[in-house]
């Protein structure tokens, strides 16, 4: 995630959808001041800073119901104030209403059954190799992306979801609207090494995993009209 006051902008990082890249990239133009998070494993020459702090909790217990105690407290006592993949819905809670009103919003979304793909061999490669795609998608351990910028209601909080089939082409737009220097390649893929077969994620699924992921990700793909 990051909050930048140079540009004036804020990055949701949502998962599997070239995130680390886009913070590794955006790492070395940001300012001083400006707010990048951990990632996790460390990329070269990604430099987090200014993520830790205290905040006041009252607007994010309020705004979710003191169902969050547990968790804020042990973030006030860690200075976790801003973190990997942080809602929006928290993150603007945590930030001035000046920021988060006039910082233009933006991350990026993919496909579905793409990125559970891409998730599956994350996942698999980091069990040593010994899952299979059945096993992966029975666990039903996914990465739904869409509380990370929608509110409640499923308002979108983020003035720009670009889409990662069309990355480069959306980062641009995004890019010079913000007055960042961009050549087309953000000169880095982490976290791409997992998948070896880059054949059409359409032949991985049969029709019945295919059905699981359409009935898992119905608000993403609503949301975007994503398709098989």
């Amino acid at each position: 995630m990051i909050i930048s006051h140079k540009y004036k902008f804020i990055f949701l990082k949502t998962q599997k959808t070239a995130g680390t890249s886009i913070e590794v990239f955006l790492s070395q133009l940001c300012g001083d001041k400006d707010v990048l998070t951990l990632v996790r494993p460390h990329v070269e020459p990604h430099v987090a800073r200014n993520y830790r702090g205290l905040w006041n909790p009252v607007r994010e217990l309020v705004e979710y119901k003191e169902r969050r105690a547990g968790p804020v407290i042990n973030q006030l006592l860690r200075l976790k104030k801003f973190y990997n993949h942080i809602p929006g819905r928290l993150l603007k809670c945590r930030l001035s209403g000046t920021v988060w009103n006039d910082y233009f919003k933006f991350c990026v979304e993919r496909n579905p059954w793409d990125k559970t793909l891409s998730h599956y061999y994350m996942v698999k490669a980091r069990k040593g190799g010994n899952l299979s795609f059945d096993d992966y998608l029975a666990a039903g351990k996914f990465v739904l992306n869409f509380p990370i910028y929608a509110d409640a209601n499923d308002q979108m909080l983020v003035d720009k979801v670009v889409k990662y089939e069309s990355l480069n082409d959306g980062l641009r737009q995004v890019f010079a609207q913000l007055g960042i220097p961009y050549d087309g390649t953000l000169g880095v893929w982490a976290k791409s090494e997992h998948r070896k077969d880059r054949g059409p994620y359409q032949n991985a699924y049969t029709a019945k995993q295919s059905g699981l992921i359409e009935k898992f990700y119905a608000k993403e793909i609503q949301m975007h009209g994503y398709k098989c």
